[in-house]
């Protein structure tokens, strides 16, 4: 059974953040995109438009964790209507915490790029304790 073009797409992007290929990822998306991180910590909050996703979070993930910060899809589920979910399991470690958490992200995809990415955590207190 062949991969819906949504699950294809989400899995393309965790596969180019997680090689640290941000050209990739960058041509996946919009450039209008927005993510949406939970939480109430530094890094969370609505980043919009794809300069401020990859400037004001993604590169922040790597430096605030010094490059520790991995994650792995676990699934991808999708409805055929342009949207696409994934489970994923996130590590990282910074100033002497370590994280082991669970989490996924709600896409939005519009034609072949995502246009929004509602990102969610198992523990939210977890996380807002990590990053703090």
């Amino acid at each position: 059974m062949t991969e819906h073009p949504h699950a294809a797409l989400v899995r393309k992007g965790y596969e180019a953040f997680q090689r640290g290929d941000m050209d990739t990822l960058r041509g996946l998306m919009t450039g209008d995109c927005k993510h949406h991180v939970p939480g109430s910590h530094p890094l969370s909050g609505d980043f919009k438009g794809i300069d401020s996703i990859f400037d004001g979070y993604y590169r922040r993930l790597g430096s605030e964790t010094d490059g520790t910060f991995r994650v792995e899809v676990r699934n991808i589920f999708v409805d055929g209507r342009g949207h696409a979910v994934s489970v994923h399991h996130f590590t990282a470690d910074r100033g002497g915490k370590h994280i082991d958490e669970m989490g996924g992200i709600v896409f939005r995809i519009v034609g072949d790029k995502i246009t929004d990415l509602d990102e969610c955590v198992a523990d939210i207190d977890r996380v807002d304790e990590f990053w703090s």
